[in-house]
């Protein structure tokens, strides 16, 4: 599908660069589950990306290149910010403030702390969004259509519109969207719901987040349009690495490490909306109360570090670690381990434990999507059981054939895990079949060609 109309605009971009050991820059894929979402989509269509230089090799490489790099199948234009800027932007607003309020995740009596630094810190963010605005208005051909990724850029749909008024925009947001309650709280709230709203239209994952959108933009007189498309997961994709090498042998790595026993799984990024404190606490009181559960049940946690520039999750890493230290001393034996942790990004390890697990655990206090409880019906061999919290944009589609669990409460997550592990063949035979039929219901290019609709002729 060729699409040079088509402009791409988000904070990461679908390239990194480093050096080879020749001291050459060369070009990777680049991180973060959107890039590895949206990528995919575009790559080869001749769409332009305009995303941040991140290290200092993104922004040597574009330097060299005159701002634009060809390269893997992707045209890209990365901006080189100032990296105090850069920092207000990313680290203390879009990171500790705006993700902190759309997850609900703020503690109102004691933070966030809107001082005059804050105040500042938004300067750099709304100049940070005029950067990415001004790009994307000079790459954009007449008529072209603008796709806008996430909260880190709430405030480029309406700068877009002043720039170039012929262009159509969509804004995406990836996260779930606050509540009117929660974002009276953000001083400068109006600001960034016009910014917003100025898109052709707005789209979301889940409809409960389209609905809490449309629910603060009423309460300042905005009426935009919105729409629901939730991504879907690549299935040829993670089948290809089911089917790897790779995958074998890390899975020999995830049979040595839980024999025999019962698997529940859990593949997360460490991060404080994913609510994996919780998770290992459910997980203690299970081994608690069914005593006969130990020594037959391993609880596989593949996790890695997120965010390690704030303080909160460093703190948020140290606590995870400390509780499963804690469980681990509380029950282990010489032959048995209830908790292996793994706090490396290794995707092939991931799909293998994926194939493996009786029970996949996705308890976040709130989540856009979750695309993993997607992803884990497709591969896995084994009938397991989906438990998913109710406040995952995922569990609108899911809620048929997933096991529903409220994220807070540790007793009903235990009660939960304890039901899928003694559910009898039969039903966690058919829940699975029904959970894989859901998965595969989407395409990935569903997400993009539902945008494409709503603006092309």
């Amino acid at each position: 599908m060729a699409r040079s109309d088509l402009v791409i605009v988000s904070n990461r971009g679908p390239l990194s660069f480093t050096r080879d050991d020749a001291g050459q820059l060369t070009p990777t894929r680049g991180g973060g589950g959107l890039v590895s979402s949206v990528g995919p989509l575009v790559q080869g269509t001749g769409a332009t990306w305009v995303a941040a230089a991140i290290s200092d090799d993104d922004r040597e490489a574009m330097k060299a290149a005159g701002g634009v790099v060809e390269a893997e199948g992707y045209r890209l234009r990365a901006l080189d910010i100032p990296p105090a800027q850069y920092r207000q932007f990313y680290d203390v607003v879009s990171n500790s403030t705006l993700w902190f309020l759309h997850h609900g995740l703020d503690d109102l009596p004691r933070r966030p702390l809107y001082d005059r630094r804050w105040r500042e810190a938004w300067d750099g963010y709304r100049a940070v969004n005029a950067l990415f605005a001004d790009a994307a208005a000079d790459e954009a051909p007449d008529g072209a259509v603008v796709l806008v990724q996430d909260y880190h850029l709430s405030l480029v749909p309406a700068m877009l519109r002043e720039r170039r008024p012929d262009v159509r925009s969509i804004h995406f947001h990836h996260t779930p969207f606050a509540t009117p309650t929660l974002i009276r709280a953000l001083p400068t709230a109006e600001e960034l719901l016009h910014g917003l709203a100025a898109a052709d239209a707005c789209g979301f994952h889940a409809e409960r987040w389209r609905a809490d959108f449309e629910a603060c933009c009423a309460a300042v007189g905005l009426s935009p349009r919105t729409f629901v498309s939730p991504l879907a997961p690549d299935g040829d994709d993670i089948g290809s690495v089911a089917a790897s090498s790779a995958c074998a042998e890390a899975a020999g790595w995830v049979d040595e490490a839980v024999g025999d026993c019962q698997v529940i799984l859990r593949v997360d990024r460490i991060e404080l909306s994913k609510n994996i404190v919780r998770g290992f606490l459910a997980y203690e009181l299970l081994l608690e109360e069914r005593p006969d559960l130990r020594g037959r049940v391993v609880f596989v946690a593949l996790v890695y570090p997120s965010r390690q520039s704030l303080p909160q999750y460093q703190a948020y890493r140290q606590e995870v670690q400390t509780v499963v230290e804690r469980v681990n001393n509380r029950f282990s034996t010489g032959e048995w381990l209830p908790i292996v942790f793994d706090d490396h990004d290794d995707f092939p390890r991931s799909v293998a434990a994926l194939k493996r697990y009786d029970v996949l655990l996705v308890n976040p206090v709130r989540d856009g999507l979750n695309l993993v409880a997607k992803e884990g019906p497709l591969v896995n061999e084994c009938s397991g059981v989906v438990a998913v919290s109710r406040e995952a944009g995922v569990w609108d589609e899911l809620s048929s054939a997933a096991l529903g669990l409220n994220p807070f409460d540790i007793a009903e997550t235990a009660d939960v895990l304890a039901a899928a592990l003694s559910m009898p063949a039969e039903e966690r035979g058919r829940r699975a079949a029904a959970l894989r039929e859901i998965a595969q219901a989407r395409r990935p290019d569903d997400w993009l060609t539902d945008q494409l609709a709503l603006v092309d002729p």
